[in-house]
């Protein structure tokens, strides 16, 4: 659900041990859990939230949640390039986390305030304060072990059950919250998602305040950056960073956005092709195949994102959630379901992977990119099945259709989502590694911003409908099994760019 990068330091500190482990990973590994817990608590309400809310529920409205769901995906990426050089060039990881943390808690109880401008405000300012927590606090795990420390790749494995406990955690409790603390018998209270996810991210951020005594010097700032007015300036620059965003949602919007990004994005390929021809024909070729397989990536992140918009809407209006004894499954339940897949699919995984490899047959990077592509769209299928075949007298659909495509979205995150920054810092220059990654992550934003604008045509005008979500998720199968098939047959062309990269 999540990337970490892996940086260490020359030399770690000599932590006290806890569970075979340094001490502080289990500190960052909580922090982290309750940061995700506020994460996922909003991902899932967001766009429910605005047609219930700013639309009284008509459908009408839910081409705008979509864009505005997809412009807020595709910013919590593409700020984390902005809060990494802050930590990284300013003020250091402690000092970057601890004021994304404080940002992000009280845009999430502005998030709560009844006004669409405040609203909108709450967002800008969760969306700075990402920024400066989700590239950084990943970044610190790594700068606990040194660098021929062999339990460094079981330490970032378990903080990545922490991000994954977060996201399991979430829904199931916030979910629950929105049905019992209802507005009214048929409207779920989603104001109460946001103020959990405020209390979540409050809970992160009280975890590292008093737990960062025991990071020693990890995640400080250099003695020549210690200086307060730096803290002074970057808060100054949050300040500055949060209209501008709110400008974003409320001006530009999603298309404006695209073209903003997509501009971006542009620029850093350019940066790395320069880069490369400065260098030589092989680092050119693999800067190239990085380049193609970021692009595919934009196609994969486009359709995955589609789980807190047009799957929300489907889940809320067409899926017959009603189980024994007339119990209805909440809404929400549904995006626990790719956490439990990832917790419980991933050593199956990774067992695949090491079985084929002891007999040389691993896929390459490219080919499990393709296979995250053909899985994510084998999930479609089951939900075209469902809205052709499966269609009741009441309009709904089966419940397991919906579920069964998660699983297999999940698995194609797994195929292709763990090896990603490793591929990066494997393919790209050695001086522009951090400009390699920011392309990686303003691939995601793109496809983030791109996923809302694909809802917003499946919504339409007058929102969703079974002939409509048909239609959208049929286009959306077809682009991803082709896109995968293609990648699977011009992999032997991508594994010559990379030039021996594996």
């Amino acid at each position: 659900m999540s990337n970490t990068a892996e940086t260490a330091p020359a030399s770690a500190p000599d932590f006290p041990q806890m569970l075979g482990h340094p001490r502080p990973l289990w500190m960052l590994f909580m922090t982290e859990f309750w940061e995700r817990f506020a994460f996922y608590s909003v991902s899932w309400a967001l766009a429910l939230y605005i047609v219930a809310h700013f639309f009284n529920g008509d459908p009408a409205g839910e081409a705008w949640a979509s864009k505005i769901y997809g412009a807020y995906t595709a910013l919590i990426y593409a700020t984390s390039i902005f809060g990494g050089y802050v930590a990284d060039k300013v003020i250091g990881y402690q000092r970057s986390i601890l004021i994304g943390a404080a940002v992000m808690a009280a845009g999430l109880f502005v998030v709560m305030l009844p006004s669409k401008p405040l609203f909108l405000l709450g967002l800008a300012m969760v969306v700075v304060g990402n920024g400066l927590f989700k590239p950084n606090i990943s970044s610190m795990v790594g700068q606990l072990y040194g660098p021929k420390d062999e339990r460094r790749d079981r330490g970032f494995t378990l903080f990545y059950m922490g991000i994954n406990g977060g996201a399991l955690l979430a829904p199931l409790l916030t979910g629950w919250l929105a049905g019992y603390f209802t507005d009214t018998p048929t409207q779920e209270n989603y104001r109460i998602v946001f103020g959990a996810a405020g209390v979540g991210m409050v809970l992160s951020l009280l975890w590292f305040w008093f737990g960062r005594r025991g990071l020693k010097n990890v995640g400080r700032p250099a003695p020549d950056a210690a200086s307060r007015m730096r803290v002074v300036w970057v808060l100054v620059a949050v300040a500055v960073a949060v209209p501008l965003v709110y400008l974003l949602f409320a001006f530009i919007g999603a298309n404006g956005l695209q073209w903003l990004l997509s501009l971006l994005f542009v620029g850093v390929a350019a940066m790395l092709i320069v880069e490369a021809i400065r260098h030589d024909r092989v680092q050119l070729e693999r800067v190239i195949a990085m380049l193609i397989i970021f692009a595919f990536n934009i196609l994969f992140w486009m359709m995955y994102f589609q789980l807190g918009t047009s799957f929300n809407f489907l889940a809320a209006n067409m899926v017959d959630r009603q189980m024994f004894g007339g119990w209805e499954f909440p809404v929400g339940w549904f995006q626990s379901v790719s956490p439990i897949a990832i917790i419980v699919l991933a050593p199956l995984v990774t067992q695949v992977w090491s079985l084929l490899a002891k007999r040389h047959k691993e896929p390459s990077i490219p080919r499990k990119f393709g296979l995250g592509l053909v899985f994510n769209g084998l999930g479609f299928t089951t939900l075209m099945y469902a809205l052709t075949y499966s269609i009741d007298s009441h309009g709904l659909i089966p419940f397991w259709p919906l579920t069964a495509c998660y699983v297999l979205q999940t698995i194609g995150e797994l195929c292709l989502s763990p090896i990603g920054l490793s591929m990066v810092t494997k393919l790209a220059p050695p001086r522009l590694v951090g400009v390699a990654m920011g392309g990686w992550f303003l691939s995601m934003a793109v496809g983030g911003n791109l996923s809302g604008l694909l809802a917003g045509q499946i919504s339409g005008e007058s929102g969703m409908t079974a002939a409509s979500a048909l239609s959208g998720f049929t286009f959306s199968f077809w682009l991803l099994a082709g896109a995968g098939v293609l990648l699977l047959l011009i992999s032997p062309l991508i594994n010559r760019l990379m030039h021996g990269v594996r």
